[in-house]
Formats: C-alpha cells, structure tokens, sequence
C-alpha cells in the first residue's frame, strides 16, 4: 500500500504529488545544514548562526534514544525537518516537538504534513500520550497550525531565548491523547 493510500484508507488527506515524508538520512546533512541556516527557519528556533555541516552531521549521528528525525520533501528537495524526542523514566509516555520549514515553502502546507506525521507516529506507533513544544509568542502562523492539532497553550516563558540582540518569550504548548 503507497503512502497516499494509507493516507486515504485512515480518513487523511493524500500527499500532494512530489512530496514524501520520510526518515533523516546522513546523506542528507549538507541539506539539512542550509536548510537550518536560513534566517526564517532559525529565527523560530534556538539554533545560533553559521551552523557547519560537521556539528549537524555529528548531531546526526548520534540521536537521541527514542528520536523520530523526518524531513518533508518535494521533488526530492527538503522543504522541513524536525524531530520528535521521546522522554525516560517516568515520562517515558511524553515527547517533544521541534520543527520547521524552508523559508521559500512556508505557507504551502508543510509544516502541517510534517506536524501530521509526527503526531501520527505518536498516536498510532509509539503510544505517546502527550506531546510538548515550545513555540516563540511572536509566531502566530506556527501556533495556529499547533491549535488545529490540539495543543493547548500551557505557560508563558518569559525571555525563553535570545534572538536577534533581545529576549523573546514563548508559550510552552502540550496535546494531550486520553
């Protein structure tokens, strides 16, 4: 059964032609790397500038227990990445989300494939309850898409992180599965 049949037979939407979701690969680091770079996709996360193809590759190498790394690609260029990091112990039943999507493909909808894929896996592979993230509050095009997937605003983080020479806020935001 393809992916878009899949997709069909569970009541999802099918993926537009060209595009795929699939796991990280280590050929794809140099990808990646330009892709984390761009200033729309770093300015939504706590990544610094200039990062090198050798730190990324690394952090490729060595993922986290529990880690679902994926890209979104279309005709076979990677458009979104973000990882999905399983917790232990006690939390074992809760992951974090991280994303986002090439400056150039923003508003096509893949962040909300990518996101799908994530809480799919979640829902329906690795029995998580509750999924977290955090989400700068000047990112309202990325806490709408968070909304339609059910996460609930949990807390304020006051100067989270430092961007651009100033400190920013972000929600922390969770989807519950009971």
């Amino acid at each position: 059964m393809s992916e878009n049949e899949e997709n069909e037979s569970r009541g999802r939407a099918p993926l537009p032609d060209g595009v795929l979701v699939r796991a990280v690969r280590l050929s794809d680091a140099e990808e990646i790397t330009d892709l984390i770079n761009l200033p729309g996709y770093r300015a939504g996360t706590l990544r610094p500038p200039y990062q090198a193809v050798e730190e990324v590759r690394k952090h490729m190498e060595n993922p986290s227990p529990g880690a679902l790394n994926l890209v979104v690609t279309q005709n076979g260029k990677i458009v979104g990445s973000g990882g999905l990091n399983r917790l232990s112990g006690r939390r074992q039943h809760v992951a974090s989300i991280g994303m986002g999507v090439h400056d150039d493909f923003t508003g096509r909808g893949f962040g909300r494939i990518l996101l799908g894929a994530f809480v799919d896996a979640a829902d329906d592979w690795l029995d998580i309850r509750r999924l977290e993230l955090t989400v700068y509050t000047d990112n309202d095009v990325a806490i709408g898409l968070y909304r339609k997937f059910g996460f609930e605003q949990e807390g304020l983080l006051r100067a989270f992180g430092y961007r651009a020479g100033q400190y920013v806020d972000a929600y922390t935001m969770a989807r519950l599965r009971l």
